[in-house]
């Protein structure tokens, strides 16, 4: 898990070193362990290191494979690099290091771009060929590692970051008007390739990107899963489901342990994360440290889960961490949260993900987490109401549940100009829920949810903010393999017992039934779902800023009536809309961007 950058030129120029190392200085927080920096005429790389697997020197970055003739920066971690370690030598391969870069570079050499097909884990990485000048840029299947793009004629850079990317100069920091609808429909997120700035976008989740020496590209999807029913698994009964994801989820957890440092679990208390902890003591891990977090209350909301993650501590006997956050870590905890996003980031669970990451940084590097299920298993409350739905109705169905707000309101908020003719986010849905396969309107939600939601929202938030301390977080429920199967389960196991069912029932006797049958939790932090007090005056600092008035996105009469009633409008799922607005401008104050 690390930071890496880079430049490539196509216009017969150097590359530019200097821009190379001020975007690899930006990302020190995702790699404190190390730097490094390679340049060779039109190309330049450099990485932060965060050492995980070989710790030695050996394992630095920007990777030079000279009998290979190849360079490769890499953020992420391949689980089954060990066992392609072997694979590979068998074929002759001879390695310098015990790194999984290392391995990463080999496979290259053996199988091309089709390299991606035989990982197992979270990557991003680009591959230089010293003769050619090729060059491979590659993310992995669920999107967990991310990669950003900066493209101008004559030159291509990237990062692991949109910061890094303004760091290095000459971006384009013009708002994509597509983007921004997104952003205000999606519950902020912006799908692949786009940001919300025009000058920026990213490698969409499992692609690959072959650049040229001359900049002509080509982008290949690797691997789509597949929503419909397995013909082979037709006779399944329901405890054929439940034993099949349990041993499904028990290897993926146990993959996740490799390590050449300690790995812990945020124990949030809900039946992920239990489940998770519940597994790794199944497979005899000793010592586990688990940390939760709790704040305090507000506007009658609760602030912590320590009654269920303390339950589940106790029943498997880890070293339980609670961190009871106060009130005064809060505000500053929403500065540097804001600070560490890529792109904007609605949810309030960032300021939650970026103060626990702090604390638990200072015990262990790598944690697993209980991220991605919801999405997977059909645990939200929008799918529900799809059950049943006719397929030629699941876009309207989904709109319903699912968008923020009709788009007549989004015309009320954003001022003339900012919305199109063209309503871009139903065109998005109706093309995503075109594709074919995922036969019913509940598949078709939870194929978008996958693929396209859980990458730019949940997935994004839990990378920005624990490598914002040096923490890496690896998630299970994401292995591909476990996806897969849950993609194939018919939908009225995922729906049932409130969602989720098939889990909860697999998980019977494994996790105490009270993790099981609590009513569903969530990252809580009142205070920002309850705007009051200092938190209110700094979300009208931000919308009333200068810059805020200069850029006009929003029209000041619904800003001001929001702000006199500043918890009373509701996004379609419940969230607050007027933290939606004030955090959209907040990062864009934070970033310079005028």
């Amino acid at each position: 898990m690390c930071g890496l950058a880079g430049e490539l030129r196509f216009d017969g120029r150097s590359a530019d070193l200097g821009a190379v190392d001020r975007m690899t200085a930006c990302q020190r927080d995702r790699g404190p362990d190390g730097s490094g920096l390679w340049a060779s005429g039109r190309v330049a790389l450099g990485h932060r290191r965060l050492s995980i697997i070989d710790l030695s020197a050996a394992g630095g970055q920007p990777m030079v494979d000279a009998p290979l003739g190849l360079t490769i920066v890499f953020n992420g971690c391949i689980y089954n690099h060990r066992q392609l370690r072997a694979e590979l030598e068998a074929k002759g391969h001879r390695f310098f290091s015990a790194s999984d870069t290392e391995v990463i570079g080999k496979a290259y050499a053996e199988w091309g771009m089709d390299c991606v097909d035989h990982l197992l884990g979270m990557f991003a990485f680009v591959i230089v060929e010293h003769a050619s000048g090729r060059a491979m840029l590659a993310r992995d299947r669920l999107g967990i590692k991310p990669l950003y793009l900066d493209e101008r004629p004559g030159r291509l850079r990237f990062a692991s970051t949109l910061p890094a990317l303004l760091e290095g100069g000459d971006v384009d920091t013009s708002i994509d008007p597509t983007a921004l609808e997104h952003y205000m429909t999606f519950h902020s997120v912006v799908p692949a390739p786009r940001t919300i700035l025009n000058g920026v976008r990213k490698l969409p989740p499992a692609t690959v990107r072959m650049v040229e020496a001359d900049g002509s590209w080509s982008d290949h999807v690797y691997w789509t899963p597949v929503f419909d029913r397995d013909p082979d698994r037709a006779g399944w009964s329901e405890r054929d489901w439940e034993d099949a994801l349990i041993g499904s989820l028990r290897t993926a957890v146990e993959r996740r342990m490799v390590s050449d440092v300690p790995v812990g679990v945020l124990l949030s208390g809900g039946i992920d994360s239990s489940l998770v902890v519940a597994l790794l003591a199944e497979a005899g891990q000793h010592d586990l440290q688990t940390f939760s977090i709790g704040f305090d209350s507000a506007g009658g909301e609760s602030g912590d889960e320590f009654e269920y993650s303390g339950l589940v501590a106790e029943r498997f006997g880890t070293d339980h961490h609670r961190i009871p956050i106060s009130s005064d870590r809060l505000l500053p905890g929403i500065d540097g949260s804001i600070a560490a996003m890529s792109e904007p980031m609605v949810s309030h669970d960032c300021v939650a993900f970026y103060l626990l990451s702090q604390d638990v940084s200072a015990s262990v590097k790598v944690v697993q987490s209980g991220q991605g299920a919801d999405e997977v298993l059909g645990g939200y409350d929008w799918y529900p109401p799809l059950a049943g739905v006719d397929r030629a109705d699941a876009v309207a169905a989904y709109s319903r549940v699912f968008f923020d707000r009709p788009r007549a309101e989004l015309a009320r908020i954003l001022k003339p100009g900012w919305l199109s003719g063209t309503d871009a986010a139903t065109a998005f849905i109706e093309a995503a829920f075109a594709a074919p396969g995922a036969g019913t309107a509940v598949d078709a939600a939870l194929r978008n949810d996958t693929t396209v939601m859980l990458v730019d929202d949940p997935v994004k938030r839990v990378d920005n903010m624990t490598m914002a301390w040096g923490l890496e977080a690896r998630v299970p429920f994401l292995d591909h393999e476990f996806v897969e199967l849950a993609a194939s389960i018919p939908p009225t196991l995922k729906l049932a017992d409130g969602g989720k069912g098939v889990l909860k029932r697999a998980s019977r006797g494994i996790v105490p039934d009270e993790v099981i049958d609590r009513t569903k939790g969530y990252f809580p932090v009142p205070a920002i779902r309850q705007l009051e007090g200092p938190y209110l005056a700094r979300v009208r600092e931000a919308l009333t800023d200068p810059a805020a008035r200069e850029r006009g996105l929003f029209e000041p009469a619904v800003v001001e009536r929001m702000l006199s009633a500043p918890n009373e409008t509701r996004t379609t799922l419940g969230s607050n809309a007027l933290w939606q607005l004030a955090l959209l401008e907040m990062w864009l104050q934070e970033r310079g961007i005028r």
